[in-house]
């Protein structure tokens, strides 16, 4: 009898380890495919932790550590402190807690943070705890966004969706299984009240945002296979502002004012999200269809447009909400696993690579709420936007403009590092974003591949591979070339390949050992796109250039409305000119006019003029009459104009890439050459 229970009691104890080990550290389990009826996607997420960055986006995480995501509960007591809805006080219980957390979490598990780790676990574990007997679970008492003001909307589902997408990275990174209870209870909640209390019961955000509800219900269902998820999926859907018909059959992306900046970028995702349920052709035109309109009405040359909040067009000097950035990243990494479209890895790329860095501080403590493509000034001052914040839209503080950014930039470079790797549904690995990492990758075979990418990418042209699977085995290697890319070239073991097209993603089936290498090569060459008003950008790759404009610093101490903006904030001003016009250029001799080349060695941080590692050199004149309007560069000159009054003299000007610019101009008027 002894030695039964001598043996019951190992077994607990063998139990107890496993099950910890399930709840610690990160999930290497294979990856779950799609469930039928659910469409099989050609790529799949890894597990939180799985991918490493280094290089410089290494020091972005370690920066964002250290600044803002680490302290946010210090720098913003208001909100993110003990009083948060979400902690179970009586402060804010709408999104800006979740928002924080959605960065925080997965750069705490990137990291491998013990720290931060620790940091997410109150709210993680309020949260698995605040569930009800019906399946509701969250803040039951809402008292707004500051502490005190009571409403009656405890029960917005906009906020948990936010919530949701944290425990699905934690899951990931944990395998709690408390998650999948959670949710399973939650979504029954939502099937049995959503019909009577529809998304926009409480507030307009919930049917906007729906796609962000609908992806977790897909992903919990690729894990239970509980039939009724999926009829809460069409419910959500249904419920959900649609943006298939609005992409397809409206002029809403050619109105301005015709919708939020932030929804607009949640929302591009949405007919893929329910795509993975019915692959009907529409879903994938209507995306298409929606960036194409974006570009085309609202576009601009760092990636984004104009929305400052409202949908306002494609002038220069209109906003663009830092929000936006980091939402339309997530969207575009989620789309990016549906299609294996290489044209959405490419605006990823032109997001992350241009608008992101630019509109966060160095120390990533402050950060603007608004940027503009071409930003002569940032100074307070109420300018042409949808909304102004008492005019500190422009300038770089901690709560200027409005503080939903404060909260939510902090997932733009954790998901992006999330994204530079995925397992394929041929069973192999793919690279489709690029960046210097490391990456451990189970394939179903049981095979364990270690890969190392090693590359100071997007600011040189090659990238090298390191593949190290456990054991000699035959798989693809998926690998991306972007459609700016004329030739690309691989190379394996130090042997030609093959030289590929531009716009492809190529697949590399071999036998793999350990210490193969594969070396991309995307040659970058120099282009421009056009603009309003037939203005242009220079771009060479994935970078658009900008004038580099010598800027003079302000801080100020803000005595006037320090609780809603901050009582600090930073204003800049030029000190250089920065009305130039460029020479008019042949598509053919754009290489002779713009003389690219390496300015200095790429730093850990090389995001701001000072540190930018390329430059390229070309002539411009000035245009007298393009001078200041409401302390912003007045409307751009119509390009090419007959007889535009410019200055007689040429002057050699230098552009470095957007992201390293504060001040800037990059969306120029072209002029004709004397």
């Amino acid at each position: 009898m002894k030695k039964v229970k001598t043996l019951f009691l190992l077994f607990l104890s063998f139990i107890t380890m496993f099950q910890a080990a399930a709840q610690t550290g990160n999930n290497r389990a294979a990856y779950t495919g799609s469930r039928a009826p659910l469409r099989a996607n050609p790529y799949s997420e890894l597990p939180l932790g799985a991918i490493k960055p280094q290089g410089w986006l290494k020091e972005m995480l370690l920066t964002q550590k250290n600044g803002a995501t680490g302290k946010l509960d210090e720098l913003y007591p208001l909100v993110m402190g003990k009083r948060n809805g979400w902690l179970g006080g009586d402060g804010d219980q709408w999104e800006r807690g979740p928002y924080w957390i959605d960065g925080l979490l997965p750069l705490a598990y990137i990291l491998d943070d013990k720290e931060l780790i620790a940091k997410t676990k109150p709210w993680v574990e309020w949260a698995l705890g605040s569930q009800q007997p019906d399946g509701y679970f969250g803040p039951s008492k809402d008292y707004g966004h500051e502490p005190g003001v009571q409403r009656d909307n405890s029960r917005d589902w906009w906020p948990k969706m936010v919530m949701l997408k944290i425990l699905k990275q934690y899951y990931s990174a944990t395998a709690d299984k408390r998650v999948i209870t959670l949710m399973t209870n939650y979504f029954k909640y939502q099937l049995k009240e959503l019909p009577s209390k529809p998304l926009d019961h409480w507030t307009f955000w919930a049917r906007y945002r729906g796609a962000d509800n609908l992806m977790i219900v897909y992903w919990l269902y690729n894990i239970t296979g509980d039939k009724f998820l999926l009829d809460l999926g069409n419910l959500i859907h249904n419920q959900t502002f649609d943006y298939t018909n609005a992409f397809l059959n409206t002029d809403l992306l050619s109105t301005r004012g015709s919708i939020h900046c932030v929804n607009l970028a949640q929302g591009i995702k949405a007919p893929l999200i329910y795509f993975q349920h019915h692959p009907d052709q529409k879903y994938l035109d209507a995306t298409r269809k929606g960036f194409a309109d974006i570009r085309k009405f609202n576009g601009m040359a760092h990636g984004l447009y104009g929305g400052d909040e409202a949908l306002h067009g494609n002038d220069p000097t209109q906003g663009s909400e830092l929000c936006s950035a980091v939402e339309m990243m997530f969207s575009l990494e989620s789309i990016l696993e549906i299609t294996g479209d290489v044209g959405y890895a490419d605006m990823l790329e032109k997001v992350a690579f241009n608008a992101l860095p630019t509109q966060i501080s160095d120390d990533f403590m402050t950060r603007q709420y608004f940027q503009q493509a071409n930003q002569v000034m940032t100074t307070r001052h109420h300018r042409n936007f949808d909304v102004n914040h008492g005019g500190t839209d422009l300038s770089t503080g901690l709560l200027t403009g409005y503080p939903c950014c404060t909260s939510n930039m902090h997932q733009g470079w954790p998901k992006f590092v999330q994204n530079l790797w995925y397992a394929t549904a041929d069973k192999g690995i793919a690279a489709l974003t690029y960046a210097a990492s490391e990456a451990k990758i189970k394939l179903p075979s049981g095979i364990d591949v270690a890969v190392k990418e090693e590359t100071s990418y997007p600011f040189e042209e090659t990238i090298k591979f390191t593949i190290n699977p456990s054991a000699k085995s035959v798989f693809p290697f998926h690998l991306r070339i972007p459609e700016w890319c004329r030739k690309g070239a691989v190379k394996i073991n130090g042997k030609l390949w093959l030289e590929p097209d531009g716009n492809q993603i190529i697949k590399l089936t071999r036998e793999w050992e350990k210490g193969d290498v594969v070396e991309l090569t995307l040659p970058m060459h120099i282009f421009k796109n056009t603009w309003v008003e037939n203005s242009v950008s220079v771009e060479r790759g994935p970078l658009t250039y900008a004038l580099k404009v010598g800027e003079s610093a302000k801080t100020v101490k803000n005595d006037k409305d320090p609780i809603d903006y901050g009582s600090v904030y930073n204003e800049l001003r030029p000190t250089t000119p920065w009305n130039y016009g460029l020479i008019l250029t042949p598509d053919d001799k754009l290489e002779e006019q713009y003389k690219w080349e390496v300015a200095k060695p790429v730093s850990a941080y090389p995001w701001n003029p000072d540190n930018a590692p390329l430059q390229i050199k070309t002539k411009a004149r000035r245009i007298p009459s393009w001078g200041l309007y409401n302390e912003m560069a007045g409307p751009v000159p119509y390009s090419v104009t007959y007889q535009l009054e410019t200055e007689d003299r040429e002057e050699d000007i230098i552009l470095i890439p957007y992201g390293c610019t504060n001040l800037r101009i990059s969306q120029f008027p072209v002029i004709r050459k004397k």
